[in-house]
């Protein structure tokens, strides 16, 4: 006796081959993050943004925290390559000095979204545990970046003044221009 043909629904859609998904998912949820904020990101707009189906959020990711982390560690690791390749290229401490200067005025606060990413991951990060855990990481590498140039403690104290500035120009409606920027770094390291 012959057994019936198994029944075919149509034809079979070949899967999709995709294999830059999950980082294409990652630059999408730092698009809506500086976009809508945390508060505003959701697995459907990371999905919108990246255009691809739902379900690869879960697939990918097991929760929306995992996104969140993950991208703010991309963002925070690319913040701190500028900082290594601008003062691992000084060779004394006045283009160190310089160097700083640049990284406030043009690369931290050139870029708004750049600037609302990094605003962003500072408020999410003062609740949420394992964002902080992505900010002390930054702040590390931000100081050992300093240090090839100053002490230790001047590097901390740096490290700070820089997130000062960038927080006050973020925030201010009436921010430090680069020329005041360039005062202040003057002033604390002379």
């Amino acid at each position: 006796m012959n057994e019936p043909a198994p029944r075919s629904s149509g034809p079979r859609r070949p899967r999709r081959h995709d294999p830059g998904r999950r980082d294409r998912l990652i630059d999408a949820a730092l698009t809506v993050i500086a976009e809508r904020g945390v508060a505003g990101t959701t697995h459907r707009e990371i999905a919108r943004a990246a255009d691809v189906p739902l379900g690869s959020m879960t697939y990918h990711f097991a929760s929306l925290e995992e996104i969140l982390a993950e991208a703010f560690t991309r963002h925070a690791d690319s913040v701190a390559r500028v900082f290594d390749e601008r003062l691992g290229a000084a060779p004394d401490r006045e283009t160190a000095i310089e160097a700083v200067i640049t990284l406030v005025a043009d690369d931290l606060l050139g870029s708004r979204h750049d600037l609302l990413l990094t605003v962003e991951l500072y408020v999410a990060a003062a609740r949420d545990p394992a964002l902080r855990a992505v900010t002390q990481a930054w702040m590390a590498r931000s100081r050992q970046a300093l240090q090839h140039h100053f002490d230790a403690t001047t590097a901390r104290e740096l490290d700070a003044l820089i997130e000062g500035l960038v927080l006050h120009s973020a925030l201010s409606t009436d921010p430090m221009t680069p020329e005041q920027i360039r005062h202040a770094i003057h002033r604390f390291l002379r």
